[in-house]
Parts: C-alpha cells; sequence; structure tokens
C-alpha cells in the first residue's frame, strides 16, 4: 500500500470513529451536563494517554512544542466538545451534523497558515464547493433551527479546524497518539477540578444508555480516533487528507437516524451526497 492510500485509509477510519461522536454526545446529554460531559471525557482519555506515554516510555515533548499542544488541548479536548455539547442543547445531533461539513474548509485554512502547505485552485474549488453546500443547506433550514446552536457549532468548528491543523503538523515529528496523549495530560489539570465540581449527585441514576455515550467519547472520539486521524493527516497532508471529514454528515446521518430516531430529511441526505463528490475531486486534484 502506498504512503498515500494509507493516509487516506487512515484518515477515514479517523472520521468513521469521529461520526459517532455528535449522537453519543446528544444521548449522553440526557444523563450528564455539558461541563461534566466535556471534562469527564477528556480525563478518561488523559489516564489512558498517560499510561500509554510511561509504559511506553515516550520522551517528553520539547519547551518549543508546549504552545503547540495547547492549542491541540484547547480546540480539540475542551473547545469542539463542550461548544458542541452546549449546541446539542437546542439542537439535534442531525442538524450539528451538517455543520461538520465546514470543517474539511476550517482544516485546509488553518493547514496553511499553520504548516505552511499549499494545496492547488482546483483543491480549493472542490473544498469551497462542498462548505458552500452546507453552508446553504444550514441557511435554508434556518427557521427550524435554534440560532444559539447554529452559532456554537460554527464556533466549535473554528477551535477544531485549528487543533486539527496544529496536531497534524506535530505529529509528523511526535506521532498521531503521542500528541493527543500529550494533549489531554496537558489539559487534565483544568479538566479534573470541573469533573469533580460537575459530576452528578448520584451515579445510580445514570442510565446504560449514558454510561455507553460516556465511554464511547471517552476511548474513540477523545483518543482512538486521534490515532488514526492525525497519523493520516501526517502522511497525506493536512488540507488533502482533511477534505474526508465531507463524508462524516453523511455517515453521522445514518447514525442518527439508526440509533436516535432523529428524522434524515431528503435535502439533508442529497447535501451529504454532493459533498461525497467534492471528497473525490479534492482526493484527485489535493
Amino acid at each position: 500500500m502506498t504512503t498515500s492510500w494509507k493516509a487516506w485509509t487512515s484518515g477515514f477510519i479517523g472520521v468513521l470513529i469521529f461520526s459517532g461522536s455528535l449522537p453519543a454526545t446528544r444521548v449522553g446529554l440526557a444523563d450528564f451536563v455539558p461541563l461534566f460531559l466535556t471534562s469527564a471525557r477528556a480525563v478518561i482519555a488523559a489516564v489512558l494517554g498517560a499510561a500509554l506515554l510511561i509504559a511506553l516510555r515516550e520522551k517528553r515533548p520539547l519547551r518549543s512544542d508546549l504552545f503547540p499542544l495547547a492549542i491541540v488541548a484547547l480546540g480539540v479536548v475542551v473547545g469542539f466538545p463542550l461548544l458542541t455539547a452546549l449546541a446539542l442543547t437546542s439542537i439535534n445531533s442531525a442538524q450539528s451534523i451538517v455543520f461538520i461539513g465546514l470543517l474539511p474548509l476550517c482544516t485546509a485554512l488553518f493547514g496553511v497558515l499553520r504548516a505552511g502547505e499549499r494545496p492547488s485552485a482546483v483543491f480549493w474549488m472542490f473544498s469551497v464547493t462542498g462548505a458552500a453546500l452546507v453552508s446553504g443547506f444550514a441557511l435554508s433550514t434556518a427557521a427550524d433551527m435554534a440560532v444559539e446552536g447554529a452559532l456554537l457549532m460554527i464556533a466549535a468548528i473554528l477551535v477544531c479546524g485549528l487543533g486539527y491543523a496544529e496536531g497534524g503538523r506535530l505529529s509528523r515529528r511526535l506521532g498521531g497518539w503521542q500528541v493527543i496523549s500529550w494533549a489531554m495530560v496537558l489539559s487534565l489539570p483544568v479538566m479534573l477540578p470541573i469533573a469533580l465540581w460537575t459530576m452528578p449527585d448520584d451515579f445510580a441514576d445514570v442510565s446504560t444508555a449514558g454510561w455507553l455515550a460516556l465511554s464511547y467519547v471517552s476511548l474513540f472520539s477523545m483518543m482512538i480516533g486521534f490515532i488514526f486521524w492525525y497519523r493520516g493527516l501526517a502522511l497525506g497532508g493536512i488540507s488533502s487528507v482533511g477534505q474526508l471529514q465531507l463524508l462524516q454528515p453523511l455517515l453521522g446521518f445514518v447514525l442518527a437516524a439508526g440509533l436516535l430516531h432523529e428524522k434524515v430529511s431528503l435535502p439533508m441526505l442529497a447535501t451529504a451526497l454532493l459533498v461525497v463528490l467534492c471528497v473525490a475531486g479534492s482526493r484527485r486534484f489535493a
């Protein structure tokens, strides 16, 4: 398998795992408040990451790596999980998933700013087209969508794109799982007190679905998915492999409809299918 295909295969596995994040978060919010769900997932994943770093005797990052790791932590450990959890209190997961179609363009822009990448003009055409399709759909359904939830999702996309680009850049030197592990360890002194402060009064009241949701976002969304995702970005380029995120709405719709029984409209599905074509185009001309 060529490096290109390794990158895209690894990236796709990451996207596949991330596709369950918003539906799982929606389920978890039935039992946990947004702050606890965000902080608890970070703490659980940080403990796992720290154990791996110690067991495999990984070298500590350089002092110059601390600021980039802080950006990763703020973007994907704190910012995106918290902002999406808050958004999902006013919109459903199917509506929130549509906004994920904006993430590839955002990631590509930060890939240019932070990693010095220079994608081709045709690549930008497909990337912008995919983002425009998603934006157009979001605007067309604005009447049925809480403005607060939409704004929170846009903010989540911005911080996540920055975290993805910074993490992809660092992964070229430190390794994918090492980057996300160090970022989570760096966030632990802040996230642990928040988790203790916002924990439920009685865990006996938490449903099985709530525990499963917390387990998924902690182990898969916060750790395992990033191992594949950052590896793909490091091998294939942040802007290029980042376009795989355009597939996430389609995969997320399947989960939202199948697991949460949320309504997935024909325009939603049509938008998702069109952005799949944009992924193919950007893959060809990346």
